[in-house]
This record gives structure tokens, sequence and C-alpha cells, in this order.
């Protein structure tokens, strides 16, 4: 609840600041006081749009501040904590400053915030209702959120809400198949024709460099194959190289005595040429053996050299990254084949969640309508006491087409009136006038208090144009709203008035050189004569009196 409102420098209030309590708070005052200037300052500190002409005559600036009690749990302070600001733990105070030129400056709990964010939390917390309010209950976009917390059909709404989600993932998950689908078939003559081709070819990792090696090797081929014939000519003239030395070694090793231990490092010396002699001259036997080349192979090599590479070019790789492109290929393929079943199998689960998203909205709707006949009732029997007894109010649930749907189900939801037979309803905006406007208001708040999770209501003359029983009937609707919310009304009805737990009088007077509106809270007989002036005019009389012991309830 609003526990305080402290003004400064406001139109024509230099400083003042009043304490609030539960229940139902009337300000009353003769017209031209100054009532409008305590709303103008909630609205200030709550997130209205700021006018510089609300600043006190020769004044730099003026100041507001609001401060609230709520739950911990409360939507504004978890919309604070939200943004990384202190929620306050259920003390939230909003401070709103404004120059006389126009600039404004906004805290919350005593940090700095922006407009928006004041505006925001600030409508979590009040509610002002008037004859020209066009927020609210007014505003045919909120009526189904209005009516689904006067419905209560929580676990509904969450079945809609998980039903639209997997509806719009199957959704997409269908969208992409068949574009993934489509995409493939479109590239299907390609890729059967480049699977074929690569793997026909057959290739190994590393093949294009070994056969472009051997290739080289057989054209450079034929010439160091002479070369090779005339190392072993040489080789092998005159008996032979590795020949000459064995014979040799056979004839040191025949020696004797200690010529023979002299030459035994020679011996072991040749010995070891020898060995390599015959394993040099055996290389080249084999060297010459594969140089030996069929003129057939380096054809067929340049042929499979060539043909490698043309892929390669053709698929703007290089020729060893071949055999990954086929796989690639190969998956590319195969998806081909498979889409038609992955497109199959996303439209079923399409048409599954189409169907649990149909029962989900039916049922969701089917308890709207419902709660909106209920609510029917419920607002109907409230308004003839307000003298609106030739008025008719309905709650219209309309079924929208499927392509509207949304994660709150299938229906448009507004409150519709009309204040004579024979007329059509229409939006309460359009039919009711200004005063039959605030009473439907009063009517709705009074049925949907039940719902609302806004501390603090503000009626701004919803007793306008009416009196005697009617205001009564007022009256008596707003002590009820204030069992479950704190309510604020300025009111010029003495039948109203005198329903209030507390009293406030605005008054406006002349101080020097100055006009100032202050406030005074009334207690007993100064509202015991509040209540009588508004009864008898200027002149307060004992009739007048008595009649506001009346409505008091006060003996004597």
């Amino acid at each position: 609840m609003l526990t305080s409102l402290s003004i400064r420098d406001i139109v024509l209030i230099e400083k003042l600041t009043l304490s609030f309590s539960a229940g139902l708070t009337v300000l009353t005052g003769e017209t031209g006081a100054g009532k409008s200037i305590l709303l103008d300052s909630l609205g200030l500190a709550t997130g209205a749009r700021a006018d510089r002409a609300l600043v006190r005559q020769g004044q730099e600036k003026g100041m507001v501040s609001a401060a609230f009690s709520v739950a911990a749990s409360h939507p504004a302070c978890l919309l604070l904590e939200d943004q990384g600001l202190d929620g306050g733990d259920g003390e939230i105070i909003l401070r709103r400053q404004i120059t006389a030129d126009g600039r404004s400056k906004a805290w919350a709990n005593d940090q700095p915030i922006g407009q928006g964010l004041l505006s925001d939390v600030g409508a979590l917390l009040v509610e002002v209702h008037g004859q020209h309010d066009d927020r609210g209950l007014l505003d045919s976009a909120g009526h189904r959120a209005l009516l689904d917390n006067f419905g209560d059909y929580g676990a509904e709404m969450k079945a809609v809400a998980g039903a639209h989600s997997e509806l719009r993932d199957a959704s997409k998950a269908l969208m992409d198949a068949e574009e993934m689908l489509a995409n493939a078939k479109a590239d299907e003559e390609f890729l059967e024709h480049a699977v074929a081709e690569l793997d026909t070819l057959g290739l190994e990792e590393g093949e294009e460099e070994a056969l472009a090696e051997r290739r080289t090797l057989m054209m450079q081929g034929e010439k160091l194959a002479d070369d090779l014939k005339t190392y072993q000519d040489d080789l092998a003239s005159d008996g032979g190289v590795d020949a000459t030395v064995r014979g040799v070694l056979r004839r040191m090793e025949r020696t004797e005595g200690a010529a023979g231990e002299l030459l035994a490092p020679v011996i072991e010396a040749l010995d070891r040429a020898a060995i390599e002699l015959g394993e040099g001259m055996a290389a080249l036997d084999r060297l010459a053996q594969d140089l030996d080349f069929d003129p057939h192979e380096l054809e067929r090599t340049e042929e499979r050299l060539f043909e490698i590479r043309r892929l390669a070019r053709k698929h703007n790789c290089q020729p060893d990254e071949l055999p990954a492109l086929l796989e690639n290929l190969k998956t590319r393929y195969a998806a081909v084949s498979a889409g038609d079943e992955m497109v199959a199998e996303a439209r079923a689960r399409v048409a599954a969640a189409r169907k649990a998203m149909t029962a989900a909205v039916e049922t969701l709707s089917a308890k709207r309508k419902a709660a909106a006949l209920e609510l029917d009732a419920l607002v109907m029997a409230e308004l003839p006491p307000l003298k609106l007894e030739n008025a008719q109010f309905r709650t219209a649930v309309e079924t929208l087409p499927e392509s509207d749907w949304t994660a709150q189900g299938a229906d448009r939801v507004s409150f519709e009136v009309k204040t004579n037979a024979g007329t059509p309803f229409g939006a309460l905006v359009k039919i009711a006038s200004g005063g039959e406007l605030a009473r439907f208001i009063l009517a709705l708040k009074v049925v949907l208090a039940r719902g609302s999770s806004t501390p603090v209501m503000v009626f701004d003359e919803v007793d306008k144009g009416i009196g005697g029983a009617t205001a009564s009937a007022v009256g008596e609707r707003l002590r009820r709203l204030s069992d479950s919310a704190q309510v604020l009304v300025v009111t010029h009805s003495p039948q109203v008035a005198a329903r209030g737990n507390r009293q406030f009088q605005i008054s406006k007077g002349d101080h020097g050189a100055e006009t100032r509106t202050d406030v005074v809270a009334l207690e007993d007989e100064a509202r015991r004569e509040e209540i009588a002036r508004m009864l008898a005019g200027n002149v307060i009389t004992d009739a007048a009196r008595a009649a506001a012991d009346q409505l008091l309830h006060i003996d004597g």
C-alpha cells in the first residue's frame, strides 16, 4: 500500500507530507481547492509525463516521493531486481524531480532509474481510474489477462503455452527438413554423377604425389638406364672389380708368418670393401631392372594423374582432398534418399502438435467462456445500485483463426456495454459517458479485485453527477473494494466520504502574496463538519450535522 506521499514545490503546494493507511481514504474539498494536485503528484512519482507547469511558480524544481509497502515477492520488487536494482525487500520509495525547464530525474530506493522503468514499476503499484482515464480497464489489449486472472485456470493456460511452443518448434523443424530436401533434390543428379565418378577413381591418400614422382622417374628412365649400363660395364671390365678385390684378398690370406700379421688390417679393410662393393653392384643391378619400364605403364600413369588433377580442378580442391570430398558427397546423396522420410516424420510431428494445440485451446476457450458468463453475471448485479439499471455488460470472447493463435490461446477478449435497450454493444470507452464510465469501472474493479495484484487504486470523482442512494451504493462498493486493496478516492459526495476509513480535506488559501493548497487529516468533529458542509454548502445547519451523524453512524 501507499504509506506516504511527500510533495515539495508542486503547483500550489510548497511542502507537504501525508501518511496513509490501509482501507478507503477519501479526499474532499471545494471545487478548485487543488484535489487534482495530489493525484498529479502521485502520478508524477509513479511515472506520468513530467510537465514543467507542475513546478511551483518562482521555483527552480519540484520534487515528489511516494513510499509503498508491499510483499517482497510483489511484481514491482521483482521487476527492480530483474533490472539489477535493490527491490527494497517490500519497501519501495519512488522519487521524481522536475525542473522549471522540463527536465526530470527519477529514483527507486535512491537508485537512479529511467522514466520508462519508473512508469513500469508505478503501473504495478497504482491504478488510476477517472472520467478521462484511458488505461487499465479501458484498454481492450488487457481484457484477456483480466478475465484469465478472474477465471483462475492457470493449468489450462500453461498447457496452451506448452502446446504452442511444441507446435512452433515442430513447424521450424519441418521447414528446415523441407528446405534441406529441396536443396538436396536440386543437386541430386550432380551428386549421383560426382559420387560415381570419384568412387570409380578410387583415389588413395598420397597417390597423386607418388604417381607424379613415378611419372618423372619413368620419363627420365631411358637416359638413366644407359648410364647405369655404362656403370655396370665399367665395374665388370677386366673380370670385374669385385672379382679382382676378392682375388687379392685370397692371396693376402695365404701369406704366413710375420708378414701375414702385418697384412691383417689391410685384409680386414679390403674384406669390408668387398662386401660393400658387392652390395653396391647388387643395388645397381636392381635399379637397372627397375628402370626397365614398360612404355604402356608410363601412359597409364599419365592418364591416371591427369584424371586425378582434372577432378581436383572440377571440385576446386587439392588432389589429396578428394577422398574427404567423396565422403561428404556420399553423405549429401544419402540425405536425398532419407530426406523424404525426414520430411514425413517432421510433418507427422507438426500434425500431432497441431492436434494437441487445438485440444488445449478448445479447453482454454471453454474455460474462458464459462468465466466470462460468471463475470458478466457478477458485474450486472453491481449495476442497478449504481444507477445503471438499464445498462448491460458482456465479456465478448472471439475465437481467432489458427494463424492468429498465440501462446495465450485462440481468443480475443473485450469488455463491451450498452446503456440503452435497442442500441448495439460497444467498447466501454465509446459507449459510456464520463460518469457512467467511472461507475462501470467501479463495478468491474469490485468484481475483479480478487485477481488484482495492484496494491493501490485511485478513483477520481467516480461519483460525479449522482447522489442519494446511488452515491451511497458507490461508497459501499468502494469500501468493499478496499477490503482487498488500498483505495484513494477524490469525491464531492458526502455519502462516499462517510464510507472512508480516513479523510483528508483539501483547501486553497492566500498566504501573503501567494496562494497555496493545504491538506489536513480530519478526525471526529472536524470530519463531521466537513461532511455537513458537503451536505449543506457554505452555511452548515444543525440538520446538516444530524445528517452527517447519520452517514457516519454517530449517535447523539
